[in-house]
């Protein structure tokens, strides 16, 4: 077989930027909790992956991209010692345009409950949470990019959304809290 051109090379990974880079930067987003480090956290990720082999990556490019911008991110919040989290409204104001003009102000009040009691939820339950339902990933995507095991992603999804269910309803006393809040 022979060896791609620096042309096909350079389409690849404007294609995997078209796919990718907005859900990239949401959830670089979530990480850092700016958004201008976010998309540049997305930017060296992209550069990171002109540097690499497309055939290699093809099956697993979204594992991959996903954990390279992670563990990028993860070093940026380190770096400047940031350990706050971005409010889903303001992450929402950094939509890209085409996204629909409004939604009926029922079912915004709604995601707000939804994510007023994700905020309650473990950081590592919002994470696997967030990977599987906001960016699609798949159980065993998400173990590579958490480095869990593919159970401990099923049981801390399953905790996660059990907790957010009772909390919505309503039916959740402080030992379900706390219970959820510390995975005991």
């Amino acid at each position: 077989m022979s060896r791609p051109t620096r042309a096909e090379g350079l389409e690849w990974v404007r294609q995997a930027v078209a796919r990718f880079e907005r859900p990239l930067v949401r959830y670089a987003l979530h990480i850092t909790g700016d958004a201008e480090r976010a998309r540049d956290v997305v930017q060296e990720a992209f550069l990171r992956l002109c540097d690499q082999d497309r055939e290699y990556l093809r099956p697993h490019l979204t594992e991959w991209l996903y954990t390279v911008t992670r563990n990028l991110a993860i070093d940026v919040r380190r770096k400047e010692q940031r350990m706050r989290l971005l409010a889903e409204a303001t992450a929402d104001g950094h939509a890209a345009p085409g996204d629909p003009p409004g939604l009926p102000a029922e079912r915004e009040d709604e995601y707000a409950s939804v994510l007023t009691a994700m905020e309650e939820l473990p950081n590592n339950q919002q994470e696997v949470i967030r990977l599987k339902f906001q960016h699609g990933l798949s159980y065993k995507q998400i173990s590579e990019v958490t480095g869990l095991s593919v159970t401990n992603v099923g049981f801390l999804l399953h905790v996660g959304l059990k907790a957010l269910r009772r909390r919505l309803a309503g039916e959740e006393g402080p030992r379900e809290r706390q219970t959820a809040r510390y995975g005991t």
